[in-house]
């Protein structure tokens, strides 16, 4: 099974997944070497910093199929020097945490995230209390709801998957409208925070958009019966 085959599992899959016999250590292990996936996706994604064809060149180095994903022609091979999927992965078994859009909408938001609390945490800046709160809202309410899409998309209910990935989007939008509230606090800091924030927001919002109308153009294909 590819990183991008939106169908979902077979019978097969879970039964191989039913007779896994790991214990906490195990899972424990497997959990950290997901946390550095996310590390190892923001890593190369700063590497791309400024290019119009982050997303996908960023993809490109983590061993994604990137044609799967847009129907572009693979990148060329300029970054081959960068570190690819260790194919002993292959051996773990598939979970969500694996999975190509999964890890890109985690790895942003919690680039975003992680940033914000940087920010706060440097006691130089006071922001409105409301403000505030509703923003940190806003990212964490788009990230469940861009979860909950992408856990819809991984067992092959588009429909559902286009309908989550818009409240993703609603959420979105208000993060874009408190970044400019906030961005009326009159700093240098607040200032590098919302430009960095508001690239990746975007970012994500060109994910989800694909991912929206791959899932659109199979739901057709499944209405019209087609294999």
């Amino acid at each position: 099974m590819s990183n991008f085959d939106f169908d979902g599992f077979s019978e097969g899959d879970w039964d191989e997944r039913n007779e896994l016999a790991w214990n906490e250590f195990d899972w424990e292990r497997y959990l950290r070497s997901q946390d550095e996936t996310l590390r190892r996706y923001l890593e190369i994604y700063s590497r791309m910093k400024g290019r119009p064809d982050r997303l996908d060149r960023t993809a490109r180095m983590m061993g994604w199929d990137i044609e799967e994903w847009t129907g572009n022609e693979f990148l060329d091979d300029e970054e081959d020097d960068l570190d690819l999927e260790d194919e002993n992965e292959d051996l773990e078994p598939y979970t969500l945490h694996k999975h190509p859009i999964y890890i890109a909408t985690k790895a942003l938001y919690l680039d975003i995230q992680a940033r914000w609390l940087d920010l706060l945490s440097t006691g130089r800046v006071a922001f409105p209390p409301t403000v505030a709160a509703a923003y940190q809202a806003s990212l964490s309410v788009g990230e469940n709801n861009a979860i909950s899409a992408i856990y819809a998309l991984d067992m092959g209910d588009f429909a559902m998957s286009v309908c989550q990935f818009k409240r993703a989007l609603a959420d979105l939008n208000r993060s874009f409208q408190l970044l400019d509230r906030i961005d009326r606090v009159q700093s240098d800091l607040v200032d590098q925070y919302r430009q960095e924030a508001t690239v990746r927001l975007f970012d994500l919002r060109e994910i989800w958009l694909r991912v929206m109308q791959y899932s659109r153009e199979e739901v057709k294909r499944r209405s019209n019966g087609d294999d």
